[in-house]
């Protein structure tokens, strides 16, 4: 199985990253040599990876302008047992400058995997969201085309777009450019669009379309943050599994390419790759997205005995009309008392002058007058 498989996808947020990084750690766990290159400027498969894309020496900016050679740029993830290229911020400068260039700037990270294509039993590319250069020298670089996507409706606007683009490379550079599959990610079998998109996809690509469902699971939203593929963040999740079992698919398309599943045909969650009845992973996955406990049956009610019939109400005897009193008449408003005019006043008196007579000493004054003395009455002789 040595093949060069580009994940490429110009719509961002459909599980590109997410499907590079753990597949390459469940090909790894199937005793396979697997290379990750991260050929996107955000850094996100190193991280993913427990890598510190800001502390690397070298990366696959370094390689793609000639500074180092590819194996130069390798380091083995702790959690996966896999090689990786890291990346981060400098690749848009790398970008930049290849398409300064005149030619060959197709084919640079073509020429610089050529030495390690032996090594490896798989190389996985994890392409940017963009049509750009980067995904260009990916296209070129790879043997086949692995495209995640949603089971929505611009998800199937961005496919057309990338199959062009496919074509394109397939005629003008790389003849021997393949879709290497067709996958569902973040699937929910409770949403009917989901399942509408998912018919139509299988109608119109057949056997490309992979068997295996990725559904949409906690554990591989929250292994990145640890550093981990969710293979060792919890490889019981459905997340791993899922994963596990389309490291299986891909292994078996590849030893006996004849024997593809036909497109009824699902590929169980748990990973064992053995074809099984129409719609069992969407089964499988409603029962899991299902409440475990069991509703228990309900009792029968008893019967209820008949009401027995209500007597009829006798009619009420009409009430008779009760005359209208006749209106009393409104009693005339009493004309208003004229106001009596005002007396006019009389002359003002003049007042009496003052008496020029003396006044008679009032009684407080005589009072207050001295009583003349007394004179002493003479002495009797004895």
């Amino acid at each position: 199985m040595k093949r060069v498989i580009a994940v490429a996808n110009q719509k961002g947020g459909v599980g590109k990253t997410t499907t590079a990084v753990n597949l390459a750690a469940s090909l790894t766990a199937t005793k396979r040599r697997v290379l990750l290159i991260d050929l996107d400027p955000q850094g996100n498969a190193t991280m993913g990876c427990g890598i510190d894309k800001n502390s690397q020496a070298w990366t696959s900016c370094d390689v793609l302008l000639g500074d180092c050679t590819a194996a130069d740029a390798l380091v083995l993830v702790e959690y996966g047992g896999f090689k990786l290229m890291p990346a981060n911020q400098e690749l848009t400068a790398a970008e930049v400058r290849l398409l300064t260039m005149i030619a060959g700037r197709e084919f640079k990270l073509r020429n610089a995997l050529k030495p390690l294509r032996d090594e490896f039993d798989v190389i996985l590319i994890d392409c940017p969201p963009a049509l750009n250069m980067l995904t260009v020298n990916a296209l070129v670089a790879a043997d086949s085309v692995m495209v995640p996507m949603q089971c929505e409706y611009y998800a199937l606007e961005g496919l057309s777009a990338l199959v062009q683009t496919i074509e394109q490379i397939k005629t003008s550079i790389n003849p021997d450019l393949e879709i290497e599959g067709l996958l569902r990610t973040m699937f929910d079998p409770r949403n009917n669009l989901a399942n509408a998109v998912s018919a139509q996809l299988i109608e119109h690509f057949g056997n490309k379309v992979f068997r295996t469902l990725i559904p949409r699971n906690i554990r591989l939203a929250e292994a990145p943050s640890f550093g981990k593929p969710a293979l060792f963040h919890d490889k019981e999740s459905r997340g791993a599994l899922a994963y596990l079992a389309l490291a299986g698919e891909m292994i078996r398309r590849d030893e006996s390419p004849d024997a593809v599943d036909p497109p009824e045909t699902k590929v169980a969650a748990e990973g064992q790759g053995m074809p099984q009845e129409p719609g069992t992973q969407e089964k499988a996955l409603k029962a899991e997205l299902a409440p475990t406990s069991e509703v228990p049956e309900m009792p029968e009610m008893p019967e209820m005995p008949e009401m027995p019939e209500m007597p009829e109400i006798p009619e009420i005897p009409e009430v008779p009309e009760v005359p209208v009193t006749p209106e009393v008449p409104v009693t005339p408003e009493v004309p208003a008392t004229p106001e009596v005019p005002a007396t006019p006043e009389g002359p003002v008196t003049a007042e009496a002058p003052p008496d020029t007579e003396a006044v008679a000493p009032s009684s407080s004054a005589a009072d207050s007058a001295e009583a003349p003395e007394a004179p002493e009455a003479p002495l009797t002789p004895v």
